[in-house]
């Protein structure tokens, strides 16, 4: 069935049960970024495959919803599929609610599948629709009705993940979580996220590529913890050894047929992470307090185990990358090189290194004009060759068993000119001005946004996406709470907590920039005006000197910088030998 025959069977399904508009928001159950293949639903309905996207079909028209990082991307897999891309989070944007009210009768019937938009965004569509006298059915499953060769959730095994690794024990954490429930004088919480059930239990799955999760729920109280995940996922030995310490294992279907035979009496809830069907169990049965998640709150702040870890792990990145670079240096006159292929290589060099399992996300490798595609991934049908002149932008990661990055560092690539070199420059100086900055405890991340674009601002030129995000440690490449952006965050950065810093520049057409490091945010001094914290790049890898413009860099910047290769060198140094020391000998020569 193609994509027109696809959006013709829903339309056909969606009369028969008197609903005039579908609202599709592609996620799962646990409204993850990422999901198994069986969720979905945006690809199958559009053929978009970015991670972030919104569908809304009619008897009459279909559109997809979706954000700067992904309008090219976009633009180009929406073509001839009568889609209509609607751009989100600029000045002329229009949310859906607002085009549903405008384009449809009154009293019209909008659904959505409940198990894949939270309880907070409902409340919000459900009031903004419901201001025209429309009405918001979140109880049909409309998309999964008509998707005759869905895939079926993966059956993958769950693995123990030990404590050298995780810093904390099982029992440990649970007793954290516990404490908080008593803190917000609350009976039970369940949690949804899947990082989050992950970093609860010491677990990790792998059934989303590039993310060591498993699918499952996790439902706590202060006398029993209970993992509810598909039978047969949890080895038997593993499964001995969590009920040993205090952990049910009961499948994941059963869910809601077992908590309903004992509702506790208070239930903790984060309205912004819990699908709103399961939220509405709840509170039709209990009292419920909102919250950002537990475990979401706990984890983003690192033990020390874990940040040693995630030193080390940068450390093992970082010779991976040397490697790499001095390699595309060497071999990128001699060899026909594509962004697959470069793709390959990298993945290759990471795959050497110790405790590496995986890539943090697909790789993206883009050259000249597929670098101002953000998200961009090159496949079998956009892969183009690198050739002589020019910049490419690669953005990677790795997942190793002690940490998690996320990296990118723009290239030149044979001759640069002048209008490269700028953009370059000012993107690099957003990002010295944020790695060097000290703050009060305290501080939100769209306090901090400014320092990243201030420069670009100046010559009226921006970025449209975060400029920070929390990493995950051997978790998801982006993690919450805090982050980095203009967007109002009500959740301040801490000391412990990972985070990146990326600003970028796009232009369409021409080329994409952006330079990515992450940062440990750590305690720096305390004065009469109460604890300042500051940030320790982890990320150890030098920045292409041939497109900085030396003439744009104050003094300050400059030193943070040779500072910074300083650092690069002196911890990367024991790991390399020969023609690979040498070039980075000459990378991190002082400027």
């Amino acid at each position: 069935m193609n994509l027109i025959s696809r959006i013709t069977s829903l339309r056909n399904l969606m009369k028969s049960e008197s609903v005039d508009a579908l609202i599709v928001y592609g996620t799962d159950p646990h409204l993850s970024e990422y999901v198994p293949v069986n969720w979905r639903s945006i690809e199958w309905i559009s053929g978009f495959t970015g991670s972030y996207g919104r569908v809304v079909i009619t008897p009459d028209q279909a559109l997809l919803w979706t954000d700067s990082r992904y309008f090219i991307q976009a633009q180009s897999q929406l073509k001839n599929t009568g889609f209509i891309l609607m751009k989100e989070r600029q000045a002329d944007s229009i949310s859906i609610a607002q085009w549903l009210n405008e384009v449809l009768k009154p009293e019209s019937s909008v659904a959505i599948d409940g198990l894949t938009i939270s309880a907070g965004e409902m409340n919000k569509l459900k009031e903004e629709i419901g201001a025209k006298g429309n009405h918001l059915i979140i109880t049909k499953d409309l998309v999964s009705a008509n998707w005759k060769d869905k895939p079926s959730i993966p059956q993958t095994l769950v693995a123990d993940y030990p404590v050298r690794f995780a810093g904390q024990s099982r029992y440990d954490k649970l007793m954290h979580i516990r404490n908080k429930l008593t803190e917000n004088q609350v009976e039970a919480t369940l949690i949804s996220q899947l990082d989050d059930l992950a970093w609860s239990f010491n677990l990790r799955g792998n059934e989303i590529q590039y993310n060591p999760l498993f699918t499952g729920y996790g439902y706590i109280d202060h006398q029993k913890a209970i993992l509810f995940v598909g039978e047969g996922k949890v080895p038997v030995v593993l499964c001995d050894t969590l009920k040993r310490e205090g952990v049910a294992v009961i499948s994941y279907e059963s869910i809601w047929d077992m908590l309903s035979e004992k509702i506790p009496a208070s239930v903790y809830l984060d309205p912004d992470h819990t699908n709103s069907l399961a939220y509405q169990f709840f509170s039709e049965r209990t009292r419920v307090v909102d919250g950002i998640a537990i475990p979401t709150l706990l984890k983003s702040v690192k033990n020390d185990v874990e940040i040693s870890g995630m030193r080390a792990a940068h450390r093992r990145d970082g010779t991976a990358m040397v490697n790499f670079l001095y390699w595309l240096n060497k071999n990128r006159q001699n060899e026909e090189l594509t962004e697959l292929s470069v793709a390959e290589r990298l993945r290759a060099f990471r795959s050497t290194r110790k405790y590496f399992m995986d890539e943090s996300f697909s790789s993206i490798v883009a050259w000249g004009p597929h670098g101002a595609i953000v998200h961009y991934s090159a496949t079998s049908e956009t892969d183009i060759k690198i050739s002589p002149d020019g910049i490419l932008l690669i953005d990677s990661g790795g997942q190793y068993l002690d940490g998690t990055t996320d990296i990118t560092r723009t290239l030149a690539i044979g001759k640069i000119n002048s209008k490269q070199r700028s953009d370059f420059t000012l993107v690099l100086k957003g990002m010295i001005a944020l790695a060097k900055v000290k703050f009060p405890v305290g501080t939100k991340g769209y306090s901090l946004d400014i320092l990243a674009r201030k420069s670009l601002w100046e010559y009226g030129l921006n970025y449209g996406h975060g400029t920070g995000h929390g990493v995950g440690h051997y978790l998801s490449v982006h993690e919450g709470p805090m982050g980095i952006r203009p967007e109002f965050n009500r959740e301040s950065i801490q000391k412990g907590q990972v985070i990146t810093d990326e600003p970028g520049l796009y232009r369409e057409g021409e080329y994409g920039i952006r330079i990515e490091n992450v940062l440990l945010c750590k305690n720096e001094s305390h004065s009469l005006y109460g604890q300042f914290l500051s940030f320790e790049t982890l990320t150890l890898c030098p920045i292409e000197r041939r497109l900085i413009n030396r003439g744009l860099l104050n003094k300050e910047e400059l030193k943070w910088l040779n500072s910074y290769h300083k650092k690069v060198f002196k911890a990367l140094k024991p790991l390399l030998k020969g023609d690979v020391l040498k070039w980075l000998t000459k990378q991190c020569a002082p400027i």
